[in-house]
């Protein structure tokens, strides 16, 4: 009975298009923290990864609020050390594509001077649009 209250309260619907998207099995993960223990840009990120990973077992749509997933630099370390192989890279990935289908962007394009478009390279400018932005 009390476990039948919790699932009400999933929103198995954002669990179904995370795990459609991604290709994660969220619920094999055990919460050990070895992916936020091997992770390179963790005192950067708001929440830890395996803390990301819980939001999404959830249903927490407020997951896709977080830093995290815009910082995680798919090095693959998390997925290196996880124990069962978790693809927590995949995961962020799926986080960020799914934000910006609702045209939640982190990078204002027009907010960025003149004379900071002429000093970044532009394949940094073309990596960061694709990544934090939904424009085409």
């Amino acid at each position: 009975m009390k476990g039948s209250l919790i699932l009400k309260k999933v929103n198995s619907e954002f669990i179904r298009k995370i795990v459609e998207v991604s290709g994660v099995n969220v619920f094999a993960c055990y919460q050990c923290g070895r992916c936020s223990a091997s992770c390179p840009l963790v005192e950067e990120m708001d929440i830890l990864p395996n803390q990301m990973v819980r939001l999404v077992q959830l249903g927490n749509e407020e997951v896709l609020n977080t830093a995290t997933p815009w910082i995680c630099a798919t090095c693959f370390s998390c997925t290196a050390r996880c124990p069962l192989g978790i693809d927590i890279a995949k995961l962020a990935e799926a986080l960020r594509s799914i934000s910006l289908r609702k045209n939640i962007d982190k990078v204002k394009i027009n907010q960025i001077s003149f004379g900071e478009l002429m000093k970044l390279p532009q394949i940094a400018l073309v990596s960061n649009f694709r990544k934090n932005t939904s424009v085409s």
